[in-house]
């Protein structure tokens, strides 16, 4: 019997992630993870470059489709969520493959993150409702009086953070900057960490305005469409921030026209490309290649 370990697969957008981890998934004795903050919800598919349903239905992806637009997700959220699902495929005695491009969350789960108390529905719900009628610039004024540390680096529309500050506030009595100094649980598990860090980047750029014109043909806008129509979201919330939604949104606001938005949309992935190599950069014995076809092996 080996001792359990975990697999990370990390890379920018469009780098071809999803196809290496199914071709592993092909050899090896591995379950799939998902660790992308947009596929978590439901109906957003396309935007997200979101496995199609045959594609998951002969190589599942746990953490795909598990959550509501409307209701907030965070790396809090998915650390929990993924060390359960960790759990269950290491008591099959088969390997955790965890991919995606999400780097917040692949650094929660390794590191672990401060011990902040679980959500609560009623406390959330009964913040929302005072939102609701004071706005969420008073409710960051509230803020300033618990924890202006906090306070002072959120803006005062961003309604999740300042949300989830003053609910944790609401439960523990303390201030959320305090808590977040102490130290979170590490992974019980030994990591093995592997990253497509192409060199190439007008190639990625290139790659990346292909793919959001191949969304556009898909019908990414009617995505969009069904969600913008429902009473319950917002511009503010996580799911519609997302690089592409936030763009499609504002453009079915009529802050823009229609390739005005295709271009900040792609502008936009391209910067979190950027991101997502510097946090690459910086992971501690990461296996990185140039492109997916590089990894002729697993092990």
């Amino acid at each position: 019997m080996r001792e359990p370990f975990v697999i990370f697969l990390m890379g920018p957008t469009c780098s071809g992630k999803t196809a290496l981890a199914i071709e592993w998934a092909k050899q090896y004795p591995v379950e799939l993870i998902n660790v992308d903050s947009a596929q978590v919800y439901k109906g957003l598919d396309i935007g997200s470059a979101k496995p199609d349903a045959a594609t998951l239905q002969q190589f599942p992806h746990r953490l795909i489709d598990i959550c509501d637009p409307a209701m907030p997700y965070n790396a809090s959220d998915f650390c929990h969520d993924a060390k359960r699902e960790i759990e269950n495929i290491v008591s099959n005695d088969r390997i955790p493959l965890l991919v995606g491009g999400t780097m917040l969350y692949f650094k929660a789960l390794q590191d672990g993150l401060s011990p902040l108390p679980e959500t609560d529905p009623e406390v959330r719900e009964k913040i929302a409702k005072l939102a609701n009628d004071i706005g969420w610039p008073a409710m960051h004024e509230k803020l300033k009086e618990i924890d202006p540390l906090l306070a002072e680096k959120l803006e005062p529309n961003d309604s999740q953070r300042i949300g989830r500050a003053l609910e944790v506030y609401e439960m523990t009595g303390q201030a959320m900057s305090k808590l977040q100094k102490e130290p979170g649980k590490k992974l019980a598990y030994p990591v093995h960490a592997f990253g497509i860090m192409p060199e190439d980047r007008a190639n990625l750029h290139a790659l990346i305005a292909q793919r959001f014109d191949a969304m556009l043909e898909q019908g990414f806008l009617d995505e969009v469409k069904a969600l913008y129509v429902r009473d319950d979201l917002r511009a503010d919330l996580p799911a519609i921030k997302s690089v592409g939604y936030r763009q499609a949104w504002q453009y079915l606001d009529g802050d823009y026209d229609l390739q005005t938005m295709r271009e900040k949309a792609i502008i936009a992935t391209r910067q979190l490309a950027k991101r997502q190599m510097t946090w690459m950069r910086s992971w501690p014995d990461l296996i990185a290649k140039d492109i997916s076809s590089q990894f002729k092996k697993l092990f």
